[in-house]
């Protein structure tokens, strides 16, 4: 089929991926990833042309309105290659086989991700966008498809050579070096190389782009805990504090955009991923737990808001993201010009919104490629304003006058065309976002959060587990597809504890048991130690990946590490300890590399190393003294710690067998009792709430008041 024979829709009309839907118009013949596919190119003796992308990346939508919507560009593409699509969010195990091809040759990834291979799937070209003419010494679609082409027929054996070499490469890679037991000195390292980094005056680290990388924070949490540092803490508010008052933090709608393009979180790109707020929500809710400053609390809440209004399903579970772009234009749904303020707000109102949200005239929202004032702007906070004694407004005036300000404005912007909704639901995105709202719902005390958690969980557990336990990845149209990956099981199994930990049901704590069972059945190593991204029913593809690096979310291994030494701690199962530890051991090579870089893997080594409890209270739920050991313990930040609960006959009953160890902690005197375990060593049990609390080296801490946060109430 060529382009002239101009069909209405191709193969990927027939998908569910949403990502691959748009791309189901045109003019390119696109097949799915499929055996058909590479049968074709067999059959017709053609390269396949691999593009791989997400319905919410910018550059995506861009080279598919340069070139894959040009009939001069899909003829080429179809007389040259058989074409494929892979939606990532969908394969990641396919992108990230490419992805690894193209870092290793081109020095760069990113999406789209182009790789052009043989019809064995043996890659032997790699880039990510290309424009379809020609520029700045980069070849571009019109020119590069001919020439491929060009030596697909006359020069086999210089794409042989390429293939050779990308798979030496590739089999290479695969060392993870010599291995060694991690001291708790490896996340020292970290935070050294995170705060040589850190940026003082905008928070973050590193300058532009900046990403939120929540987990980094975590980690630097987890040192101030051990070592008392009130410079690490600071480090976490000014970094958090400045994305909100930032246009990375939508001041409107609520929820964070995907990253800053400038250092000093004004420019976004726009698109908002499900992920990105399950790991703030995290941050903001331990930063709460430590300092007790209810502006971190506030702003959990409104992440909360934004996902279930405008990311939660039918079903309770939760859509995948928001797009950057709207009626062809990254930003449009959320930039403002001032005279569209002052036509919806009245004077007061806009006369103050756009002193505190700095809206101006020429706008301050840049265009990315001219850097050219666009007269459009992004509402965001100054760090520091006082507004209030300027205009001579008590506090609580000026919030009510902006309140009202932001939700006119906020229902004005929902009569615009919004951005695209990628609506399928992926295990391991809803398992970080349960998690994280079983979490900051116990912390905060905050029931809504914790009933949101369970009815998303019980939607995954229902639809994407099997009556075989076979657990799947993705959810769309009533249709679940795709057997799961090993972030599907470590996410899982994240948000399983934190839903225990947060309700005290045993089922939770049952099936996170199980599916580790399952999980270290289909993808350890039993060589090297560690786990495999693929089961062992999966498709095989060139390289069987196995990372712990953790990127824009926390890697399979490092969430596992985690797991196994939490869930090893509630069971009292030295075993699932030692998985924990044979899994730290197998990247212990890789990550004196770029110590930061592995910072969950390392909250999991802090976890091992660092002091730890093992909690058991024993007492009648529905009693005050019950409740007030649990509130206790929940409003410190002790993050080496597990929580049992036997309250009920049958929550005794069944932690007794789960937990053998549990079985002799009952009650001392008929008041609730804790009995507190440190680093292996039990301690008398207690029914004094203070003297639990000293048991659990509680220690109190104020924000550090270095950083000015006035702003973010506005």
């Amino acid at each position: 089929m060529t382009s002239t024979e101009n069909p209405e829709k191709n193969r990927l009309s027939k998908e569910k991926s949403p990502y691959l839907l748009q791309h189901a118009e045109n003019p390119v013949d696109w097949y799915p990833w499929s055996d058909e596919a590479f049968e074709k190119a067999r059959e017709e003796d053609k390269p396949v042309f691999l593009s791989v992308g997400y319905s919410t990346c910018h550059w995506c939508h861009v080279m598919a309105h340069e070139s894959f919507e040009d009939d001069e560009v899909a003829a080429l593409m179809n007389d040259a290659f058989i074409n494929i699509k892979v939606d990532r969010e969908e394969r990641p195990d396919i992108d990230g086989v490419y992805m690894e091809v193209a870092q290793m040759t081109t020095g760069r990834g990113g999406w789209p991700l182009t790789i052009i291979m043989t019809p064995d799937k043996q890659p032997f070209y790699a880039a990510t966008y290309i424009p379809k003419e020609s520029r700045y010494g980069s070849m571009g679609m019109k020119e590069l498809v001919p020439r491929i082409k060009e030596i697909w027929d006359t020069d086999r054996a210089n794409i042989d050579e390429a293939t050779s070499g990308i798979q030496k490469g590739l089999s290479q890679s695969r060392s993870q070096g010599s291995q060694s037991d991690l001291t708790i000195d490896a996340v020292d390292l970290a935070f050294s190389q995170l705060s040589q980094r850190f940026d003082e005056k905008h928070g973050g680290f590193g300058s532009a782009p900046k990403f939120p990388s929540p987990h980094n924070l975590m980690l630097i949490l987890r040192y101030w805990k051990r070592t008392g540092d009130d410079w690490a803490l600071f480090m976490v508010e000014k970094t958090l504090q400045a994305m909100r008052n930032g246009g990375i933090f939508d001041q409107l709608g609520f929820g964070f955009h995907r990253y800053s393009t400038d250092s000093e979180w004004l420019l976004p790109h726009f698109e908002k991923m499900l992920y990105d707020q399950a790991s703030l929500m995290m941050a903001y809710t331990e930063v709460y737990q430590i300092t007790r400053n209810p502006e971190y609390a506030d702003i959990v809440r409104e992440i909360f808001e934004y996902v279930t209004r405008d990311l939660g399903s039918p079903e309770g579970a939760f859509y995948s993201a928001e797009d950057a772009d709207s009626e062809g234009e990254e930003g449009k749904f959320h930039t403002w010009s001032q005279s569209e303020i002052e036509a919806v707000l009245d004077d007061e109102e806009a006369s103050l919104f756009l002193k505190v949200f700095n809206i101006h005239k020429e706008g301050n929202f840049e265009d990315e490629a001219t850097n050219e004032k666009t007269g459009l702007n992004i509402p965001h906070l100054s760090e520091s304003v006082e507004i209030d004694k300027d205009l001579e407004l008590s506090r609580d005036e000026l919030k009510l006058v902006l309140d009202k300000a932001k939700t006119k404005l906020f229902m004005h912007r929902e009569k615009r065309v919004r951005p695209s909704l990628d609506d399928k639901i992926l295990t391991d995105w809803n398992g970080f976002m349960i998690a994280a709202m079983a979490k900051a719902g116990a912390i905060l005390g905050d029931k809504k959060l914790i009933e949101a958690a369970e009815t998303a969980l019980k939607f995954i557990i229902d639809t994407m587990i099997d009556e075989e336990r076979r657990l799947f990845h993705r959810y769309k149209d009533g249709e679940v597809v795709i057997q799961a990956f090993l972030d599907d099981y470590a996410y899982l199994v994240w948000a399983l504890l934190e839903t225990y930990e947060a309700t005290f049901e045993p089922k939770y704590l049952e099936l996170a048991r199980d599916l580790t069972s399952d999980m270290l059945t289909y993808f350890w190593d039993d060589e090297e130690g560690g786990l495999f991204f693929t089961g062992e029913y999966s498709e095989k593809l060139l390289v069987r990946k196995k990372d712990a690096y953790d990127g824009a979310m926390p890697s399979g291994n490092s969430v596992a590490a985690l797991n196994l030494i939490r869930l090893a701690r509630f069971l009292g199962d030295t075993s699932l300890e030692e998985k924990a530890a044979e899994t730290i051991r197998a990247f212990s090579g890789m990550i004196p590399r770029a110590y930061s870089g592995f910072s969950m893997m390392l909250t999991a080594v802090e976890f091992a190393l660092g002091e730890s409890f093992e909690i058991v209270i024993a007492g009648n739920p529905n009693e005050t003294d019950t409740k007030g050991m649990i509130t206790a313990i929940r409003e410190q930040f002790i993050p080496n710690k597990v929580i049992l609960m036997k309250g009920t006959k049958y929550q005794s009953d069944e932690i007794s067998r789960l937990a053998p160890f549990a079985k002799f902690h009952d009650t001392v005197g008929g008041k609730a009792t804790a009995h507190v375990c440190i680093d292996y060593n039990c301690k008398l049990p207690t029914n004094d709430v203070q003297k639990l609390l000293e048991l659990l080296r509680v220690k109190q801490a104020e924000s550090t008041g270095k950083v000015s946060y006035e702003s973010t109430k506005m």
